[in-house]
Formats: C-alpha cells, structure tokens, sequence
C-alpha cells in the first residue's frame, strides 16, 4: 500500500527558551489555534517551532538571545511524524553557547544538513521588512525558499558569502600596503563567479514560477488583481559576471568592498507601476505578504511532494473580515499540512476555526 509523504509534530519540548523554564505541548489536530494574551509567549511557541526547521529564531536573534533570561544554555525538541515513524528532532545550546543538532538521534556535523529535512513556512507581523526593508530583506525570501528545496543551492550560497568576505578582505589589504595580489584576486573571482552564475540561475528560474502563483493567490485574498508586477532585478543580467567584476575593480578597490554580484539583487514591486511601498494601501500590503507566504508555502509542497509546516502568527488582528475568510478558507481546503495559527481572542478564533473544520485544537496560555 502507497503512503503519501506527511509531517506532523506531535510534540513539543522547550526548556529554558524564551520565556518558558520547562513546558511541554501535545498537538492532536491538523489545525492548531494557540490562544492567551499579549505577553504569555504564544509567537515562542511558533519560534520554537521555525528553530527546528531552520536550526535558527525566525527573527534573527542570536541563539543566546533565546535563552531563559535567568538560565543559561536551552533545549527544543519536537517529535515528528515523519511516513510513519516517530522521529525526534532536537537542538541544544550549551552553557559555552556551542549549538547541537540531532535528527533521530543522530548528529549533524554542519547545520546546514539540516535545512528542508522538515519544511516550514512562517507568516508574522514582521514580514513587512520584504516591502518596506532594504533588499537584503528580498534576498532573505528568495534564498529561504530556495534553501528548502534545494539543499545545493545553500551550500553554493554559503560557500559565495565565504569569497565574498575573502575578496572584500583583500580589497582592504590592498588598500592598506598599496599591493593587490592579482593572482590571488583571479583565483577569488573564479570562485565567486562559480558560485554566483549558479545562485542568479536558480533565483531566475524561481522568478518564473513564484511570480504566477504569488499573483493568484493575492488576487484570492485580495478579491481583485490590483495590476501588480514583481520583477527579479540583478545587475547579472547586464552581462558576463567576469566583466562585471572587472569593470567594477577600481571602484572596489576605492570602497574596499565588492560592489557587483549576486548579493545586490533584489525584488522590483510594483502596483500600477508605481513603487508598491509608496502606493499600497494597508490591504494591498497584507493581501500581497500573504500571498508571498503561501505562494512560498505551495512551491515547497509542489518540490518536495508533502506539505510544508505552515506557522500564522497574530494574523487576525491584520485582516478584515472578508479577508479572514478568504485566509481561513483556504487554509481549511487547499492545505493538507499542519498549521498552527496564534491569537489573543480564543472565542474569535474558535468561531472562525469551527465555521470551516469539523477538527482543530485549541491550546490556552496563561499569564
């Protein structure tokens, strides 16, 4: 018999993370509402959550950051059904802030391993950073993305961020005795333009099919199209990345830093073709920040062939009705992946969750 690829947490272990010494959730449903006021550690919750995806918080804090204030050293541990089986994965800090990763037991000697063994997708107040923050934003949710479903993809991406830093400290060095090393610097462009041609393809080819799906879903939550235009923009679409870099070496030899490749690329959006962080109003904003998620969401599930780990966190205090609707029903019947979903009002929630599932769990925190 042919069983679908599935995910599902069942439980969830934190001691010593954010705010919580020692707690322990059991999920039981698809669906997951987690309810209490502002304060009680409902967004650590998903944290927790996203740390065991992507071995880090969502928010880009460092790991010591996430440690109990009063303690030292935290553990986060899910158990996860994975095909069947029960399959526990665990992160430890240590006291000396060394991190730990096991997937069944078993240890990780980089964490990057990790990453798309367990897809998830967060949506968060913070995701206006992709509107509204510098590019470095933009690049952010391109190389997420492609991260999950490529594990290639990060290691040439990690290993171009690594030149990057030898280049720009040559650039420095130069600049100080007055002597570039052109035989050194060849050999650094070699490498950054192995990895960069390879990093700009994979974001090109993303382009063509994250676009599409983007601009339906926003047309699904938003109730109408809004003429809006996403537009992958790299300065490697102006030729070769070698005579790039070459045209480009006086000015980094002045800047002492390298001004062209791949880690300048952004996402041009548009509405009317107007700039859409000029233009938007509030609902445009948030129907379009949902889109990119789920379109985000349906990609990994369209690549890996089982449904991401959707996390929605305080998303009802963002939306009007008629846009709570549209979100919750599509939820409800395009997903068959788990998705756990915060608020401060269980009875808002319980009433929207209970209109469209016949199953879903409510969990209460408590002050």
């Amino acid at each position: 018999m042919y069983f679908a690829p599935m995910v599902r947490l069942q439980q969830l272990s934190l001691v010593q993370f954010r705010n919580y010494i020692q707690k322990q959730f059991v999920f039981t449903d698809r669906i997951v509402g987690i309810v209490g006021p502002n304060g009680t550690g409902k967004t650590n919750v998903l944290d927790a959550i996203y740390y065991l995806s992507f071995t880090k918080s969502y928010f880009s804090r460092p790991d010591a950051q996430n440690v109990h204030h009063a303690f030292q050293g935290m553990r986060v541990e899910g158990k996860y059904e994975i095909n069947g089986d029960l399959t526990p994965i665990t992160c430890i800090l240590r006291e000396n802030l060394k991190k730990e990763f096991y997937y069944d037991q078993e240890p990780y000697t980089k964490l990057s391993q990790h990453i798309g063994k367990v897809p998830c997708v967060m949506i968060a107040p913070d995701d206006v950073q992709i509107i509204t923050g510098s590019s470095e934003e933009r690049r952010r949710l391109m190389d997420s993305l492609l991260s999950q479903m490529y594990p290639e993809y990060l290691k040439h991406l990690i290993a171009y961020n690594k030149v990057l830093v030898q280049r720009n400290s040559l650039l420095k060095q130069s600049n100080e005795t007055g002597v570039l090393d052109a035989l050194l610097l060849e050999t650094i462009n070699g490498q950054l333009i192995q990895h960069g041609e390879i990093i700009f393809k994979a974001r090109t080819e993303l382009i063509n099919t994250y676009l599409p799906a983007i601009l339906k879903l926003y047309e699904n939550i938003a109730g109408q199209k809004d003429q809006i235009n996403i537009e992958y923009q790299s300065q490697l679409q102006n030729g070769s990345f070698n005579v790039i870099l070459e045209n480009s070496l006086q000015k980094d030899k002045l800047l002492q830093r390298t001004n062209v490749g791949i880690h300048k690329d952004d996402l041009i959006i548009t509405i009317q073709g107007q700039s859409f962080k000029q233009e938007a109003s509030q609902g445009q904003r948030k129907s379009l920040l949902f889109a990119i998620r789920l379109a985000e969401w349906e990609l990994i599930k369209l690549n890996k062939g089982f449904s991401p780990i959707l996390l929605m966190d305080d998303i009802f205090e963002k939306l009007d009705e008629l846009r709570m609707i549209q979100l919750l029903s599509w939820v409800s019947h395009s997903t068959d992946g788990q998705v756990f979903i915060t608020d401060t009002h269980k009875d808002r929630v319980g009433t929207l969750l209970g209109k469209h599932l016949d199953s879903y769990q409510l969990i209460e925190i408590e002050l």
